[in-house]
């Protein structure tokens, strides 16, 4: 299957109760994957295209507000104006679950694969100090497996999740192993879950919910941020994901992500050959970020290559988990070019090994 159409399929085996997006390359094959499947008929899951993305994230606050599992997707520009609603459903501490398949920028750019979006994504896009949950998937079966995942870590912590894809994994076919069918949570699942927050319309021997992110008082507006931030803190703690492949003897790291993180896989091939000891840092979590294990890594190697489809931007992370310890280079390619691997080989000789 696609890496878009995947996402259809898991959103509806996890159970998921409404879908609310907009269409734009290269992700539309999520909702017409979802059309085309009519889920609608089968598990009561709601499949709607909305008139903007502006009006798609808006729905999602809606949705998630109820206790329900909702998502959208989107891609680079659509992200962009769906960004004010994410800050007021991470403000108001909605989880829900987000997909961006990136294409290149700025502006409407090109419809081609890109990494671009690695700021806006993990540093916050939308205004105020809030974070987002971000996955960074490197295959079509994890783009499947990371729709359930999301939705968990969205309810855990009540905050949004984020699955930064590319085009490049948005299209290309693998094989992909599919979960069972759940059912989506019922009225009174949904009451166990959140019913301390949600708006169910259950009130009896409680006080109403009211869910949002306004607050006037300022003393009091400063205690909700607080309480936001010893959550991050919390997600920082408990919840980074990474694979690390061939790091234990290696005097030099590849730090990729996504699609990058495949071309890099060939590249360690290419440098082998050449002699050198290459390893490959992935993250799975761009937050949280594996600050940690790269911090470890460079007590014991003699240099850093991040590999992205922008003009550096992880880079910028990778460098404060070093701490100037040992030089963090970055090699990227932009406008919806893919690097081949001997380019990424060429770069680590050039600006690492021989820099």
């Amino acid at each position: 299957m696609k890496g878009n159409e995947v996402i259809a399929e898991a959103a509806i085996r996890c159970g998921c109760d409404g879908y609310f997006g907009y269409p734009i390359t290269p992700q539309s094959e999520v909702m017409e994957t979802l059309m085309n499947n009519r889920p609608w008929e089968t598990t009561g899951m709601v499949v709607l295209q909305a008139e903007s993305e502006t009006a798609s994230v808006n729905m999602l606050y809606g949705g998630a507000a109820t206790g329900k599992k909702v998502m959208t997707s989107s891609s680079s520009p659509g992200i962009s104006l769906m960004t004010e609603g994410l800050s007021y459903l991470a403000g108001a501490e909605l989880p829900c679950l987000i997909l961006n398949v990136q294409r290149g920028g700025p502006g409407l750019g090109t419809i081609q694969p890109s990494q671009a979006d690695y700021f806006q994504c993990v540093k916050g896009g939308g205004h105020g100090d809030y974070k987002l949950i971000v996955l960074a998937p490197s295959s079509v079966q994890e783009m499947h497996d990371f729709v359930e995942l999301g939705f968990d870590l969205a309810f855990k912590y009540r905050n949004p999740a984020l699955i930064l894809s590319d085009g490049a994994i948005g299209q290309m076919m693998e094989k992909v192993e599919l979960a069972p069918q759940k059912p989506r949570w019922t009225d009174q699942e949904i009451q166990e879950i959140s019913g301390s927050w949600a708006t169910t319309g259950k009130t009896k021997d409680r006080k109403q919910n009211v869910v949002t992110s306004l607050e006037l008082d300022s003393e009091q507006m400063e205690q909700n941020n607080l309480k936001f931030q010893a959550k991050y803190a919390e997600i920082q703690e408990n919840e980074v994901r990474y694979e690390e492949i061939d790091c234990e003897d290696a005097d030099y790291i590849f730090v990729a992500f996504g699609s990058s993180a495949r071309i890099c896989q060939k590249s360690m091939q290419i440098a082998k050959e050449k002699g050198y000891k290459v390893g490959l840092l992935r993250p799975i979590t761009l937050f949280p970020f594996p600050t940690k294990q790269i911090a470890a890594l460079a007590e014991k190697v003699k240099g850093f290559l991040t590999v992205e489809l922008n003009a550096g931007q992880m880079v910028e992370d990778v460098r404060l988990a070093v701490n100037g310890k040992k030089p963090v280079e970055h090699f990227g390619r932009m406008g919806g070019i893919i690097p081949s691997p001997s380019e990424v080989v060429t770069a680590l000789e050039q600006k690492v090994i021989g820099g």
